[in-house]
């Protein structure tokens, strides 16, 4: 399997553009603070960038100890504007760099080379797929992107609103004239002085009614418009033509969400909160059909004096409350009128709060989805059967597929729970009903024959007559509201239960028996649950055991067929695998290695039960949670483990990274489809070295996991370290995401998320989730060959893993990035925090000799001689913002320690948030 990304060649780089453009927006920021903060402002601002950029660029200690004089010299709200300035900046050159990469797309597409989907069908056909191949694996194929709040989510909507103008006025000041530029110069530096004047940070936490509309803004710039197209492009590569009558391809890529359904560790989530998700998607995709089908009555304008019409169409425009004499002969839009009607009609029975123009008249409302895309139909049917097929693909067929994806829901809402919520509400129901006195002590022998008799039994053990605790009654409220919701907006708009710290079979019955409790059991001689059971194998230890757990369900006679569903005449079974706690729990190293293992167990345990497999990856932003560029991702998982299905995660600042634009948006969703496609249908096959490469990194990975846990787990203070010299307990402070940033409030690691632990660890510029582990794990691996040629038949087994294993290659390459980002001048200052000085100068001085293990081998592996040696672009970028990124650190330093030397007032609380902001900002996928 090729890991080879389907994009042709870079074209030259437009380096000096980017200069360009960066140094326009810096002076136009300049020109803001100068006129906004006075010239002594800028001064100041000017004096720390330029001192900062020396010091990077020559490397005299000299430089860096004047600016670190500069920095504490500023007071309190001289700090705070310093800061602003350059958190500010930073996030202009990231709009900047977006731009450059759609550039880039554009003078591709404009020079005729293939795009990423083109290139990927090329690479397939070679390999023999033809398009009636192709076309019947995306029939069965399901591809779900699914959208999750994020703890760690710093921009406020506003100041995004901002810069995506910023991004248009930069796109368009490209081909405008000289006197055009001018305007767009004076536009863009009154939207920089509109960041300027806009509050950085929320003074409320931001609740979860915040994150659906936050999730909402991407929507309607991306999802709404985008996916269509992106479909349009598939069809005309696999030479489909929906309008002129052709089959067209079935909708495999829809759209999940958790933000509104995701109760792991939430209190804020309830059903009313599920409830107001999809009445608010519900509301952004009926506005959007509403417009569409407005547009689409102004633009069929055909007499029926001139063309000829089907007979449905007809009695569709004869049913229409549209009687103007001056649209009698235009069929089209009469029916269109009707259709515009009925779906307002809808709308409102459906609850929503849709702001379009008014109907023409009341009309019945439509039953379903299905009803209104019955009507559509007929509209194309009859454009297609009088020569108007090509009028139809415009914007009839953008709007027939968005109803498609979309239904009448929006995305998919996942419910998540974990497996001790669920486990307390059944145990109180069954103590309730006077079942079981105390289930809790049950082995999980007999757990599973009192669940499976339950769940056999036709008698709920719900009373409306009995009390129950507020955390059953919110529970199973829940539960009620999906079932509601599914009658309201559709069977898609809930059809999963993803069951967190999934660590036996029994956790998965118990979601089985709320279901039950709520009416979600469907069928009749053979029932199953309405909502696929998912189970979540998180920590080493879950997914050590999780095909063992699926495997006792697989056999189960009486379980088997109540929860797994099916999909295409076949059972079918998905399973998440969370890559942020097993990582948090031991190592990146041996997470991901457990990860590929696990994956590998569960593939030939579904095959050999006759089930397909959907995996649901749990991957983050960062490295240290999972992250890393998806298409590589896709390709690097096991050979067999896609077969068309897949579901991912998409999270918080990576939302904004890669759909805030557009034309981004698409083209990373037509990245997915290609590794889809390619991942489904390329040969499998392994390298001949494989069962050789395995038991290498097995190995590794022991000893990785080993270090790992040795530092964070076995140190004495290594907890008391992070939480003092990294501005966790800042973080935690901070406004960001509605969830809180730890499980329990214990300061132990082990409950805290794995999102602030990662996070706080870029914020001192360590990033040790993604790297630590490596080099030890390298070191005594090769310590273990016998002799000094087998060390050398070692090495050479590790570069040849590099180059002819794409699992290895993506997880070292990830690696290296992390490792690119890392400033030990930068990270020994927050380690001064320690409150333990010389436990702190002992972890530390761990940290920096595992990492240079880790550096020494790396580059022995790679055969570089210096990190980022094979993607100069990036090594370009990353060295042009530390400059900007360096003040922030040093400055955010500066502020945790007034603060914690008891000057809180606010200005200093705002000032280390406004860093958090800035230097997540600069480092970009920090969460």
């Amino acid at each position: 399997m090729t890991n080879d990304s389907p994009r042709s060649p870079e074209p030259a780089a437009d380096d000096a553009l980017l200069r360009d453009q960066i140094r326009l927006l810096g002076r136009l920021l300049g020109e803001v603070l100068r006129g906004h903060g006075g010239a002594a402002l800028y001064e100041t601002i000017e004096s720390v960038r330029q001192t900062a950029t020396r010091f990077r660029r020559d490397g005299n200690p000299q430089d860096a100890q004047a600016l670190d004089r500069q920095l504490k010299r500023l007071d309190r709200d001289a700090a705070v504007s310093v800061v602003r300035a350059f958190s500010y900046f930073l996030q202009l050159a990231n709009i900047a760099e977006d731009q450059s990469q759609v550039r880039q797309q554009r003078e591709r597409h404009a020079e005729g080379a293939p795009a990423g989907l083109a290139v990927a069908l090329e690479q397939l056909h070679a390999l023999g797929r033809g398009p009636g191949q192709i076309r019947a694996a995306l029939a069965r194929a399901t591809l779900m992107p699914v959208l999750t709040a994020h703890p760690t989510e710093v921009q406020r909507k506003s100041i995004l609103d901002t810069e995506r103008e910023i991004a248009r006025l930069l796109d368009e000041r490209e081909t405008a004239t000289a006197r055009d530029r001018l305007e767009h110069d004076a536009r863009l530096g009154a939207l920089i002085a509109t960041l300027w004047q806009t509050r950085m940070l929320r003074d409320e936490k931001l609740t979860v009614a915040d994150e659906i509309v936050n999730a909402l803004a991407y929507w309607r710039s991306t999802f709404l418009p985008e996916l269509p197209r992106l479909y349009v492009m598939l069809e005309r590569a696999l030479g489909i033509e929906p309008a002129r009558g052709l089959e067209a391809l079935p909708s495999f890529l829809r759209l999940g969400s958790w933000i509104g359904g995701d109760r792991d560790g939430h209190p804020h989530v309830t059903a009313d909160t599920m409830q107001a998700a999809l009445r608010a998607q519900a509301g952004t995709v009926f506005t959007h059909y509403l417009e569409a089908v407005h547009a689409l009555g102004a633009e069929l304008s055909m007499s029926a004096t001139l063309v000829a019409t089907s007979a449905e169409l007809r009695k569709l425009a004869n049913a229409s409350p549209d009687d103007s004499p001056h649209r009698a002969d235009e069929p089209y839009r009469r029916a269109l009128t009707g259709v515009y009607a009925r779906l307002a009609a809808s709308a409102q029975a459906l609850g929503l709060d849709v702001r379009t123009r008014p109907a023409l008249a009341n009309a019945a409302p439509y039953a379903d989805a299905g009803d209104f895309a019955a009507d559509l139909t007929v509209v194309a049917e009859s454009l297609a059967s009088h020569h108007s097929a090509d009028i139809a693909a415009y914007r009839l067929q953008p709007l027939r597929r968005a109803l498609d994806v979309h239904g009448f829901h929006g995305a998919t809402l996942d419910l998540r729970q974990s497996s001790d919520v669920i486990e307390s509400v059944v145990a109180e129901l069954l103590h309730a009903a006077e079942v079981c006195a105390d289930y809790r002590k049950l082995s999980e022998a007999e757990r599973v024959r009192l669940l499976g008799r339950e769940l056999a039994h036709a008698r709920p053990l719900r009373s409306a007559h009995l009390p129950y605790s507020a955390l059953a009654r919110r529970e199973l409220a829940v539960f009620d509201a999906a079932r509601e919701l599914r009658a309201r907006f559709g069977t898609r708009a809930i059809d999963k239960h993803i069951v967190s710290h999934t660590e036996q079979l029994s956790d998965l019955l118990e979601v089985a028996l709320l279901q039950k409790e709520a009416g979600l059991l469907t069928g009749t001689e053979v029932r199953r649950c309405a909502l696929m059971v998912v189970p979540l194998f998180e920590t080493i230890d879950d997914l050590q055991r999780a095909s063992q757990v699926m495997r006792e369900l697989f056999v189960h006679p009486g379980l088997r067929h109540l929860l797994i569903a099916q999909h295409d005449g076949r059972a079918l079974q998905e399973i998440m695998l969370g890559y942020s706690d097993s990582n948090k729990d031991g190592g990146f190293l041996a997470s991901q290695w457990r990860l590929y293992q696990s994956t590998q167990q569960l593939v030939r345990l579904a095959d050999e039960h006759g089930v397909q497999l959907r995996l649901f990856h749990g991957r983050g932003g960062t490295v240290g949670r999972g992250g890393g560029p998806s298409f590589e991702a896709i390709l690097a998982q096991p050979p067999g483990s896609v077969r068309g299905q897949l579901r991912l995660t998409e999270q918080g600042e990576i939302i904004q990274a890669k759909y805030a634009d557009p034309r981004i948006g698409r083209s990373h969703l037509e990245l997915l489809s290609s590794a889809l496609l390619l991942a489904s249908l390329t040969p499998l096959q392994q390298a001949q070295q494989q069962a050789e490469f395995e038991a290498a990194l097995d190995e590794i990975a022991g000893h990785a996991h080993a270090a790992y846990r040795g530092l964070v787990y076995e140190t004495d203070g290594f907890a008391q370290y992070f939480f003092s010299t990294t501005p966790i307990s800042e973080i935690m402070e901070l406004n960001i995401g509605s969830r809180p940033a730890a499980r329990k409030a214990t300061g132990r690691i082990e409950d805290l998320r794995a999102i602030p632990w990662v996070f706080s660890w870029g914020q001192c510029r360590l990033l040790l989730p993604g790297w630590f582990g490596f080099g030890s794990g390298i070191e005594r691996y090769l310590a273990a060959a016998p002799s000094a040629k087998a060390r050398r038949t070692r090495q050479a087994l590790l570069r040849t893993m590099v180059v002819e294993w794409p699992f290895f290659r993506a997880l070292t390459s990830n690696m290296e990035m992390v490792l690119a980002k890392i400033d030990f001048g930068i990270a020994e200052r927050y380690a001064q925090l320690a409150s333990n000085k010389a436990q702190g100068k002992a972890i530390f001085a761990a940290i920096r000799a595992e990492h240079r293990l880790v550096l020494k081998h790396w580059l022995a592996i790679s055969g570089q001689k210096q990190l980022l040696q094979s993607n100069p672009q990036l090594a370009r970028a990353l060295r042009n913002r530390m400059p900007y990124l360096d003040p922030l650190n040093h400055l955010q330093v500066e502020l945790i320690k007034r603060y914690r030397r008891g000057k809180t007032e606010e200005r200093i609380k705002r000032g280390i948030h406004m860093t958090i902001n800035g230097i997540s900002a600069g480092l970009r996928n920090t969460g």
